[in-house]
């Protein structure tokens, strides 16, 4: 028996559709949540009258938001990466760092120790500090195996959080993240013999939504990463990439000429690449808290991609070594600080424009028709969320119509 459709009343609607009115914002609400989608949502006065005698569930005046979405995580991993954070403190070089067994070595080492189940376990507490923040959708990358089983570990991983939590997860193939130890000076061999096939199995597994690479001087080049998208193409795979972090190798017109649903971090991208994203309709996903714990200083070009019309996405980055951040709230508020976003940009960054860096269409507005993914929160105005430092004013999580 199907139950009866939820109204909700007595509150403001940041819808995030562009439009006439900031935020597109509606006050003075309502909205019908039928199963797991909105079918009606607008101003109370135009309530269809097929809704008006629902018992109303009424929210106080609160505002809404949809439910926030982290498009690029790294949350499944071994080990963590504290003491490298204090060495480097102490002074130490990240060479220094490098031969006492740190770095990214360090976290593929335990990473490739652990079990499945210890890999869901340690993720867990993680996921939960984004679920308590309003996250209804995450990004969950490979990355830290770097070798077949333990690539398909980490995805097999990454797809039961999805069923450990009501939260919705997109798995990303990483495993052109480094070149492994044992592969040190053959960039070529890992490639052909452990990445591309660990993706083409990964694949056949169904543990696959889309395929990453990370294209710098200290990773691989984008012929390298070239070669792993040409597979991805074959497979039917969307693909994303880490491009223009720390220098320019033009990794982000690489992606826009495969049709990347986004290109990640950007600092060091150039008018270019700027456009070629335009054309191919690729998000930049900025990641303020790598910019943040590097203490980088180059700017990701802000101005350029909004002239050009590049949609901008805002994700944690969440992982142990450049970016061990859980919040989103506080990834929104590092984009208007760190990078002179305003809070409806940084807002559009982790709803409307993270579904579309996830190449998701059911989400990220609050609009008829879309999933019943959305945040309540103690606040006044939406620019609050972004505003406040180290502070949650979430007062409750819908996520598929479940209050």
């Amino acid at each position: 028996m199907s139950k009866s459709p939820i109204l909700l009343r007595n509150f403001n609607l940041a819808t995030m559709i562009a439009g006439e009115t900031p935020y597109g914002m509606i006050e003075n609400a309502a909205l019908v949540i039928d199963g797991e989608i909105i079918s009606w949502a607008g101003n109370s006065i135009a309530l269809p009258d097929q809704y008006s005698n629902l018992d109303a569930h009424d929210l106080g005046g609160r505002l809404v938001t949809p439910g926030l979405i982290d498009c690029h995580t790294h949350l499944v991993f071994g080990g963590n990466r504290a003491r490298e954070f204090e060495m480097r403190l102490e002074g130490a070089s990240y060479e220094e760092i490098a031969r006492a067994g740190g770095g990214i070595v360090s976290t593929v080492t335990a990473t490739r120790e652990a079990s499945e189940n210890e890999l869901v376990q340690d993720a867990l507490p993680r996921v939960d500090a984004l679920i308590a923040e309003g996250a209804t959708l995450l990004e969950i990358k490979s990355g830290y195996g770097l070798d077949q089983d333990t690539e398909l570990r980490m995805l097999r991983a990454a797809r039961r959080i999805a069923e450990e939590r009501p939260v919705r997860v997109k798995t990303t193939f990483l495993g052109a993240h480094a070149i492994p130890a044992e592969f040190k000076d053959k960039p070529d061999r890992y490639v052909d013999e452990v990445c591309i096939p660990a993706l083409r199995a990964a694949h056949a597994e169904g543990l696959v939504d889309a395929v990453d690479g990370f294209c710098e001087g200290i990773a691989l080049s984008p012929a390298q990463i070239a070669r792993v998208f040409d597979v991805a193409k074959e497979l039917g795979l969307p693909v994303k990439l880490h491009a223009e972090q720390l220098s320019n190798l033009h990794g982000a017109k690489l992606a826009a000429s495969y049709g990347a649903l986004s290109a990640d971090h950007l600092e060091y991208l150039d008018e270019d690449g700027v456009i070629a994203m335009a054309k191919a309709g690729s998000v930049a996903v900025i990641l303020p808290g790598a910019f943040y714990t590097l203490r980088e200083t180059q700017l990701p070009p802000l101005e350029t991609l909004n002239k050009h019309g590049v949609p901008v996405a805002l994700a944690t980055d969440a992982n142990p070594g450049s970016s061990p951040l859980t919040s989103l709230l506080l990834t929104m508020n590092m984009g208007c600080t760190l990078f002179r976003m305003t809070p409806e940009q940084a807002l559009a960054g982790v709803t409307q424009n993270a579904a579309r860096a996830l190449g998701m269409s059911d989400c990220g507005t609050a609009e008829t028709g879309k999933r019943a993914d959305l945040a309540v929160w103690d606040v006044e105005q939406p620019a609050e969320l972004a505003y406040r430092i180290g502070f949650n004013p979430i007062h409750k999580r819908i996520y598929g119509g479940k209050l």
